[in-house]
This record gives structure tokens, sequence and C-alpha cells, in this order.
């Protein structure tokens, strides 16, 4: 794995986040293999897909769920941007065709586009930062239940997110961007996942969890601007938690 993430085809930028996303140990603790069949919901601008698809080209299979292409009706100025990533990363993929492989996507798009593939089909799913968007939409829990559908018995749910402030075993301070970690592991639980492990692999002690656009005032986003931007710049990304979620074998 670690060659998929020192291969050349890594911009520097993408390069610079190694320290806080931390690839090697976090697909590691999910327990990813090469002969794996594993899906990889909004990918965004491939980042992870970068290393994911050479790395599983050769024995596995690797799926994309991206988000849904503009066809003109679009009316959601996040969703458009949203599309934009995809069609960059289309090309991406598409002019490096020998280093990601074959690679199948479709659309996922909570309501109206929820299918992500054949029932007790995957060996893992694989979620970065996407849990707070699905929250703030009311659709965490619709997602999880997809996502359990679509996973073998026994198959894991990798997921990844910006980590909130405990303030005692029954609640927690969540500005914008950030999740309970309890919280996300109870709605999977409810969708039926059993939780094996956590990690604090992606943690960041030095995020407060209490700036004004919430966690897109850190980096990559800087959302303040040149406000401040020493300060985020020395904070780094936000504090994660790493969570590995199981799909029982006996149903």
């Amino acid at each position: 794995m670690q060659q998929w993430v020192e291969h050349p085809i890594r911009s520097a930028e993408d390069r610079a986040r190694d320290p806080y996303r931390h690839p090697v140990e976090t697909l590691s603790f999910f327990g990813l293999r090469p002969d794996m069949k594993v899906l990889e919901i909004w990918p965004a601008r491939g980042w992870y897909t970068e290393i994911l698809a050479p790395y599983l080209k050769g024995q596995g299979k690797l799926t994309l769920a991206t988000f849904r292409s503009d066809d003109g009706s679009m009316t959601d100025d996040r969703k458009i941007f949203w599309s934009r990533i995809t069609e960059k990363l289309n090309q991406h993929l598409a002019q490096n065709a020998s280093h990601f492989g074959p690679v199948q996507q479709l659309e996922f798009d909570p309501p109206a586009y929820m299918y992500m593939g054949p029932v007790n089909h995957y060996d893992m799913v694989l979620s970065f930062r996407n849990s707070h968007i699905w929250n703030e939409q009311g659709y965490l829990l619709d997602v999880f239940r997809a996502v359990f559908d679509v996973l073998k018995p026994g198959g894991v749910f990798g997921l990844v997110d910006h980590r909130a402030s405990k303030v005692s075993e029954i609640s927690s301070s969540a500005v914008e961007g950030y999740l309970d970690e309890s919280y996300v592991i109870h709605v999977a639980e409810l969708a039926g996942f059993q939780l094996v492990a956590q990690s604090e692999i992606n943690a960041n002690p030095k995020d407060t969890k209490d700036h004004p656009k919430g966690v897109y005032a850190l980096p990559p986003t800087l959302a303040m601007g040149l406000v401040d931007r020493s300060k985020y710049l020395a904070i780094g990304e936000s504090d994660r938690m790493t969570l590995k979620f199981v799909k029982p074998t006996l149903q």
C-alpha cells in the first residue's frame, strides 16, 4: 500500500495531507486486503481513490459511489459544485487509466439515488468525512442501512469523520461539520452494525472544535480566509473519529 501513497501521480497538495489523514494506517486498521470488493462513497477529488484503485486493481475491485451528475436541472449550489468535482475526477481516471485500472461507478444522492450495488456484494465500504453531510440532510440512518444491505455478512464499514467536543457521557457540543462519536455509533447500531474497533489514528488534540465557521475554518478549506490563518494552519486538520463496524454474519 505504501508504494501507492508514495506514487508521483499524487499531487504535492495531497501528500501534504498525509500526516493528518494517515492513509496506510487507516486502511490497515480497517483491514483492507488487495483481493477485496470495495465501495468508496463520495470520493470527491479522489484523494483516497488514487491509493485504493491501484492497490485493488490486480486482485480486487473498486466501485465509486460518486456525486450525481448535473443534467442542467440542479438548483442546489453545493450539489452543482460536487457535480463539477466528480467531472474532474472522471477526467483524471480516464487520463490515467493504466494507474487506476477498471473502476466501476454509480451515482449516489440521497434520498432519490440510494442504489449502491447488489445486496451482500462488497467486502468493505469506506466513507471519509461524509456522515456529517448525511446527518445535516436527515439521511444518516437511511444511508447506513443502505450500506448495511450492500455489505456481505462479515463485511466491514470503515468510517472517518470530524469529531465533536464531548461535554459529558450523554451530550456533546457540535459546531458546523462536527458529529458526536457516540451518536454515530448509535445510528450505525440501529442500522444493524456491530462496532468492533475504534482508533485514535486520526485524532488531533490541537483542534478546539469551537471555530467561527466550524470545521471549515481549518485546513484544507480555511474558510476564514486571512483571518487568523496562521492559527488555523498551526492547528492543522480536524480531530477525527475512526470507526470500524462489521455486518454480523448471522441475520
